[in-house]
């Protein structure tokens, strides 16, 4: 018995060291140098509604997704087409059917498109067929399989893009997932600038590169006169004294040479000349081939370099560019070229996002909030740390310490694992510290029944812990398995509040009947008492 004694005695102590150690980092606010290469740093995480944030519920447009994809779908068949000798008289895609509709010149080809899309494009099938004078208008519709899967994608790659954006950001503990099948939820805890967050987030970051049609005439395009293969967009112009905006008319190409999925990397800058900061790209293998023959191709040429619909530039090309890095001027201030190279890293959102939902909690209610719970925690552990030690003497003492325990073994754990610790958690503590000394009870009035028999002190506390284990056992694993229940299914504050009774649980288990049946035991073999006043 006195060598169980020993080795219990160093768990508890060893258990009780990791303790606190995870738990420094959140006391104590600047650490040394040491201690954060070595030990542990992270400090308990506090939620949204302790330190105030935002609380964003974003839809994704994934049928603007589907209307992308079809338009890539119909050049790349268009392109192919070609090359299998089926001519092609006009191609007009049809967003709102997911459907695109080719005039053949020849009726007998399309046999050969029928027979090309079952061989490369299973996801589309031709739905009907009409004869004219241009030709033969063949009507080419996308399966509603195809459809769902683009739509699905569409979220979850926007779900990915969003992350690697706050991540860049900065922000600790985001918390962000899928809600529904095109709802995306995203809390931001502790962030400053709501404002810039959301068009960090929001932004969808639509990069391409596109040749100035130089032989339109934008006066005649700005009244709709749109050449055939070319489209009319502006280059928006700040001027930061006077707060005013102008836009100047540029005639471009549709058909983009070079978009922002080849870009690898993109930084921000300081121009030596101006003093003003821009961003460089470096795009990857294929994109450093791409531009380098696009700007050897159209040298003298201007290249339109178009965010979001935006034109943001469009340098002259001197010559051909090799290494692939390319940079993007304009009237940045340092924030807002941050904010472009973080949204250029992370890739550009496969579909626009709309908000649904826009909340911002303040710190002034976070600071509030954990004031009022830290008070109800003191109170009511004042309450139960009274009674058991008025009710149970010694034994309630003994209760008492393992509930201080158990506290701090919760704290340390929401720490170790990365948890973040909510209102609704603070709540699920409160609740544990009553069912902490539940245990205890169950165990103590065991052992004046053992003492009412006549039992020396030493039996009557084999038989009380002895004959109780079960009972604990049973309240507090069904307990724990609906925590794990709330864990599993729960969203939000259902899972902050399951998160610290399942530590709770397994915390005030290890207290009650390790911790405690160790203090008796020390009492009887090391001090021999002859009465345990329970």
């Amino acid at each position: 018995m006195k060598g169980k004694l020993g080795w219990r005695a160093i768990l508890v102590l060893a258990v009780l060291v990791v303790s606190f150690v995870y738990l420094v980092p959140s006391l104590v606010g600047n650490l040394p140098l040491w201690w954060s290469n070595v030990l542990p740093k992270d400090k308990v995480q506090l939620g949204l509604d302790l330190q105030g944030g935002m609380h964003l519920i974003l839809e994704v447009e994934s049928e603007k997704a589907v209307e992308s994809q079809l338009g890539i779908f119909a050049d790349d068949i268009k392109r192919a087409l070609r090359e299998e000798h089926v001519w092609i008289a006009g191609a007009n895609v049809l967003t709102s059917a997911a459907a695109m509709e080719l005039t053949l010149k020849k009726e007998e080809d399309i046999d050969k498109l029928e027979e090309f899309l079952e061989k490369n494009y299973p996801e589309f099938s031709i739905e009907k067929t009409e004869k004219d004078d241009s030709g033969v208008a063949v009507t080419v519709v996308m399966s509603s399989d195809e459809r769902k899967r683009i739509r699905q994608f569409a979220v979850s790659q926007a779900l990915e893009t969003i992350r690697n954006r706050v991540d860049q950001f900065g922000v600790s503990e985001p918390d962000i997932r899928p809600q529904g099948q095109d709802r995306i939820l995203i809390q931001l805890p502790g962030i400053s600038d709501p404002d810039r967050a959301m068009k960090l987030i929001g932004k969808t970051a639509l990069l391409e590169f596109k040749l100035v049609d130089d032989l339109g005439d934008v006066r005649a395009a700005e009244k709709g006169d749109i050449p055939p293969g070319s489209e009319l967009l502006y280059e928006v112009r700040e001027n930061r004294e006077t707060g005013r905006a102008t836009k100047m008319p540029i005639l471009v190409e549709r058909r983009a040479l070079l978009t922002g999925q080849y870009v690898s990397d993109a930084r921000v800058q300081i121009d030596n000349q101006f003093n003003e900061p821009y961003v460089t790209l470096k795009f990857n293998a294929k994109g450093s081939r791409l531009f380098e023959r696009i700007t050897g191709e159209n040298v003298k040429r201007r290249l339109a370099i178009i965010l979001d619909g935006v034109v943001n530039s469009a340098p002259v090309i001197q010559e051909r560019i090799p290494g692939g890095t390319a940079r993007i001027t304009g009237n940045f201030t340092m924030e807002e070229a941050r904010d472009l190279a973080i949204v250029l890293r992370a890739g550009a959102l496969p579909a626009p996002v709309k908000v649904l939902e826009e909340r911002t909690v303040g710190p002034s209610l976070g600071k509030d909030s954990i004031r009022k719970g830290f008070i109800s925690m003191i109170v009511g552990g004042l309450i139960v740390i009274l009674v058991m030690a008025v009710y149970y003497q010694v034994g309630g003492l003994i209760a008492d310490t393992a509930l201080l325990l158990n506290v701090v073994f919760i704290m340390a754990a929401l720490a170790a694992f990365g948890a973040t610790l909510t209102l609704p958690g603070i709540a699920g503590i409160i609740l544990t510290i009553g069912m902490a000394v539940d245990a205890n009870v169950l165990i103590f009035e065991r052992i004046r029944e053992e003492m009412r028999l006549g039992k020396t002190p030493r039996a009557a506390v084999e038989g009380g812990f002895g004959k109780a284990l079960v009972t604990i056992l049973d309240a507090n694993v069904t307990t724990l398995i609906a925590a794990l229940v709330l864990f599993q299914f729960g969203t939000g504050p259902i899972r902050g509040f399951a998160v610290t009774l399942s530590v709770g649980i397994v915390a005030s288990l290890f207290t009650a009947i390790f911790v405690s049946r160790l203090v008796f035991d020390y009492l009887l073999l090391k001090v021999r008492v002859k009465r345990i006043p329970v």
